[in-house]
């Protein structure tokens, strides 16, 4: 159960969110403290090297040079910490012979008491270095040796040192205030990152008990308003439940006509048997054609308001193709022109739908044809248009409207129902097309399909 918890968490787009915020507010503000402390660190120590550098200067401007073999200060250094003993703040002048030798302590501060800083110890001569001091103090030290002050060829070493020590109380204090300052930015970034996690996915959260209220039936839809972000995927999924409800309204209504009309049928048919009527065949070969037209026309009402895929693509071209040598075995007698362009030709839906159309279009025309069909397609505008013309002896202006109407046929001397442009008005209709009849410059009846590309 643990490891299946777990993984929900991180399945979690709050919990992504929240961890990886987190993580990088943690990491910044580690890495921040860090190097902020690492330069307090700097300067404080330059700070502390420059403030040995002035005293080490003082020194060198108050110190009598003419004689070396009893040293003295003009005046006194302005640091009082020199005065108290052993308090990380000492200064000291050794000097050395003409003939060379090891250095001599000469003077030195009151600070060092009766100790002495190691003058002979290895370090640099004109820079810092370290070096124990009294009662083992690490000391910054700089020194300063003056080569042949005098004509005597002395030498005068001079050596100013502070303690590490004078360096950890403003450090300390540094980096408490430093803790509790990115403590406090830390814990304030968290808290508003999380305000910010929580009422950026609140939408996400009021959409889903939106959905759950459309899944139990409380809601028709989703209702309220939501970011641009999502607004957009409500809407859509609105006209999709939309839709879904035209749907099943035109189904029930559907299934109702269809019980209606069937039944009228039927009823005849059972009347005829219990009469013992003479021409009950007749009677019932009639009734059941109606029967059929019926069944037909309902059921392709019901396939035209279907709900589409979406993302089907059809080929055009391969399809079209494929209908007209299938016209053309079917009316051997006609001659079918298909003119196709040398781009590519997609149609957003299902290929079936497509041939669905397109065959009964070129059917109607083959039928009416003296001898040849036309069949056009083009892409304007974005739309998709399919243009089939005949040669036949066209429709009066009166007619040209009342061929899409159900069981509507120019000339019952040919078979059918009268169910085939209405059909195509249906489908066309279904993918937001439109398909309208004129007359054409061939002499004949010109029919044109309009469908989103």
């Amino acid at each position: 159960m643990k490891p299946e918890r777990s993984h929900a968490a991180l399945g979690s787009l709050r919990s992504r969110l929240l961890l990886g915020t987190l993580a990088w507010i943690l990491v910044s503000i580690i890495l921040a403290g860090l190097g902020l402390n690492r330069l307090f660190q700097d300067h404080v120590y330059r700070q502390f090297e420059q403030r040995l550098q002035t005293h080490l200067d003082q020194i060198m401007a108050d110190v009598n040079l003419e004689n070396l073999n009893n040293l003295s200060l003009q005046s006194r250094l302005s640091d009082p910490l020199f005065e108290q003993p052993y308090s990380g703040m000492y200064w000291q002048i050794a000097r050395r012979e003409a003939t060379g030798g090891k250095w001599t302590v000469a003077l030195r501060s009151t600070s060092l008491w009766d100790e002495a800083l190691d003058a002979n110890a290895a370090g640099s001569a004109h820079g810092s270095f370290t070096l124990p001091g009294p009662e083992k103090q690490p000391l910054i030290v700089l020194r300063q040796e003056l080569d042949e002050v005098n004509d005597k060829g002395q030498s005068l070493q001079i050596m100013v040192a502070g303690s590490r020590e004078l360096l950890a109380e403003p450090l300390e204090r540094f980096q408490r205030i430093l803790f509790l300052s990115l403590g406090g930015l830390a814990l304030g970034l968290i808290l508003a990152a999380v305000l910010q996690v929580v009422l950026a996915l609140y939408p996400l959260q009021l959409l889903r008990r939106r959905l759950l209220d459309v899944q139990e039936g409380r809601q028709p839809e989703i209702s309220g308003r939501f970011p641009s972000e999502i607004q957009p995927l409500v809407d859509d999924f609105n006209a999709v439940l939309h839709a879904n409800a035209r749907m099943v309204d035109r189904a029930r209504a559907q299934a109702g006509n269809l019980a209606h009309a069937v039944r009228t049928p039927l009823t005849i048919m059972g009347n005829a048997a219990a009469g013992a009527d003479p021409q009950l065949a007749a009677v019932v070969s009639e009734q059941v054609a109606l029967a059929q037209r019926q069944v037909d026309h309902h059921l392709s009402r019901a396939r035209a308001t279907a709900v589409r895929a979406i993302g089907v693509r059809t080929d055009v071209r391969a399809s079209l193709q494929a209908l007209c040598r299938v016209m053309g075995r079917l009316h051997a007698e006609k001659q079918i022109h298909l003119d196709l362009p040398e781009r590519e030709l997609v149609f957003k839906g299902e290929e079936q739908d497509l041939q669905e159309m397109a065959g009964n279009l070129l059917d109607n025309a083959c039928k009416w044809a003296a001898r040849h069909v036309w069949c056009r397609v083009s892409l304007e505008q974005g739309a998709l248009h399919l243009v089939v013309e005949d040669d036949g002896p066209g429709l009066d202006p009166g007619q040209l409207e009342r061929v899409f109407g159900r069981g509507q046929r120019a000339d019952e001397r040919y078979p059918g129902f009268g169910l085939g442009l209405d059909i195509v008005r249906e489908l066309a209709e279904s993918y937001h097309g439109r398909v309208q009849a004129g007359p054409s410059d061939k002499g004949g009846l010109r029919l044109d399909l309009v469908l989103a590309a």
